[in-house]
């Protein structure tokens, strides 16, 4: 696939760079211009990392970085199954845990609930970090909604990074979700109040609960441009409705005052002619 000349393969974490110093050089390049290509599409075009991850898996396959690359391209794509695969091969690779919470996610994505709940309890989550902690507490909760248990899943979300007033990178989505699962069973006026809370907290717009907060508000936005297509659409419907087969009112004739005028210029040309030709005679005597 090609990548832009642009790509060097520099712009990498310095963790996977040192992993790839196990390649030959030329090699290590190749899989980093690939693996920058990934993180730069992700969001975008999950499609396209999807295609740059599997050609730095079919020359790195044993290094860690890119299993994992290739596990969240998958994940991006709804290719749960071998997302899983791919996650689980790099967490032999490195013995860590911080893939855990997506791990389980999968479970979810492969209609496993119950699989991402045990995952929940078990013993890798105390070694994760509080983001990853936050994040597996989101995909409990989660799991409790796809087993329809939503009143255990708002108590899921219920901790004290809910309370606190700190910002930090996990707020806006922990928020977002707890408004969500109390709107699901109809506690609306909380489900505004955590929407408000999210959109506090959602700097980046990672989240649409501006978007949610204004569909409880009753506010409806419109495109401009859809109303300007509107706009036009109503006056070609207007034009439509005039009858072309009416008599149109008489004009009155006016081609004779511009013949006239015509004629009038003509003379002052003539004239303006004749005067030259006298001067030029005058000039000759």
């Amino acid at each position: 696939m090609p990548i832009p000349e642009d790509v060097t393969g520099d712009e990498i974490d310095k963790d996977v760079r040192q992993e790839l110093q196990s390649l030959p050089k030329t090699l290590a390049e190749d899989v980093a211009r690939n693996l920058v290509m990934v993180a730069r599409l992700i969001d975008e075009d999950p499609e396209g990392a999807y295609g740059y991850s599997k050609v730095a898996l079919r020359l790195a396959s044993r290094v860690a970085a890119v299993r994992e690359a290739a596990g969240f391209a998958a994940y991006a794509n709804q290719k749960y199954s071998e997302a899983l695969a791919e996650f689980r091969a790099a967490r032999r690779m490195t013995g860590g845990v911080e893939l855990w919470p997506v791990m389980a996610d999968c479970e979810r994505g492969l209609g496993r609930p119950e699989k991402a709940l045990d995952m929940a309890g078990a013993p890798e989550v105390h070694k994760l970090d509080k983001a990853g902690q936050v994040e597996m507490r989101l995909v409990a909760a989660g799991a409790r909604r796809d087993m329809d248990q939503l009143d255990a899943a708002i108590v899921t979300l219920q901790s004290s990074e809910l309370a606190s007033n700190s910002i930090q990178p996990w707020t806006a989505r922990l928020r977002y979700a707890y408004a969500d699962a109390l709107l699901a069973v109809g506690r609306e006026d909380e489900a505004r109040e955590w929407f408000a809370k999210a959109v506090e907290a959602d700097r980046d717009g990672s989240t649409d609960a501006s978007d949610r907060l204004a569909e409880m508000d009753g506010v409806e936005f419109v495109d401009a441009l859809d109303e300007h297509e509107g706009e036009g659409d109503s006056a070609e419907a207007k034009a439509a409705d005039v009858d072309v087969d009416a008599e149109a009112p008489e004009v009155p004739e006016a081609k004779a005052p511009e013949a006239e005028a015509d004629d009038s210029a003509d003379d002052d040309l003539v004239d303006d002619e004749g005067d030259t030709e006298r001067d030029e005679d005058r000039d000759k005597d």
